[in-house]
């Protein structure tokens, strides 16, 4: 058995994180399990699935993220119960701000949890780290990524430069390779931007963060990597880890970092 693992009495006695992850999402359960492997003595993550199939601006499509769905599906998680509910999806960013906002406190009126979502999470972190201008990396489609630039500026932050691949099959975007994900993100790098976001949680963007973060020198803020450090820091996790990028190496409540 590993040895990190040795020291556990009670599986009871971890901290829990929740998430409602989109049911076509095949990435961010991975992604999430190998993000946590080196906090796995303190922290478990947990999921539950909404129906999601296609990612754009459609009625049909939108309204897979109305409030009392997520409610619906947070109840699901707080069974457990959980230290934390978080929506590991960025409809947020097309759907506005203030969905999530609603959403999270809702979620938390009727189960008592603390809750974020990806959107949340990534403005918390470019407060943290200072950023007012970044580059945006998606797969979604133009106007869906017209729509999260729009959503984004509204709550202060630029989208200075930007690369999206357009697509909107939301299983599509699981099966982009990471070679071409790190093109997408030299596309859409540029001097002006003091960061890059990746924006989508069926991205596999993770697995390049620390190479990218070199090559482009500057932070790679990644929506799945972004949203577990919220659960983290929601559940009382201090422990900094490494092989993952700027934002889960400095640590989970850092304020910034020296560049």
């Amino acid at each position: 058995m590993d040895m990190h693992l040795t020291s556990i009495d009670n599986l009871q006695a971890l901290k829990k994180i929740g998430h409602i992850t989109p049911s076509s999402n095949t990435t961010l359960e991975p992604l999430t399990a190998m993000l946590n492997y080196q906090v796995s003595s303190v922290v478990s993550n947990h999921f539950t699935r909404i129906p999601v199939s296609k990612i754009s601006l459609d009625n049909d499509d939108t309204s897979r993220f109305e409030v009392e769905k997520m409610v619906e599906a947070a109840k699901l998680l707080a069974d457990a119960p959980m230290d934390a509910i978080l929506w590991n999806g960025t409809s947020g960013s097309w759907n506005g701000t203030e969905a999530d906002v609603e959403m999270c406190r809702r979620i938390t009126e009727v189960t008592g949890v603390p809750a974020s979502t990806s959107t949340l999470a990534q403005y918390e972190v470019f407060e943290r780290f200072g950023i007012k201008r970044f580059a945006l990396a998606v797969p979604y489609l133009d106007d869906v990524t017209a729509k999260a630039i729009e959503t984004y500026g509204k709550a202060g932050y630029e989208a200075v430069t930007h690369a999206n691949l357009n697509k909107t099959v939301n299983r599509e975007f699981a099966q982009v390779s990471t070679d071409r994900i790190k093109q997408l993100l030299r596309d859409a790098d540029s001097p002006e931007a003091e960061c890059l976001a990746v924006v989508c949680t069926n991205f596999a963007a993770a697995l390049v963060v620390e190479e990218m973060e070199e090559e482009l020198g500057k932070p790679i803020f990644d929506s799945v990597v972004v949203t577990l450090w919220k659960g983290l820091d929601m559940a009382g996790v201090r422990q900094t880890m490494t092989g993952w990028g700027t934002l889960l190496e400095t640590g989970v409540v850092q304020s910034g970092i020296t560049r």
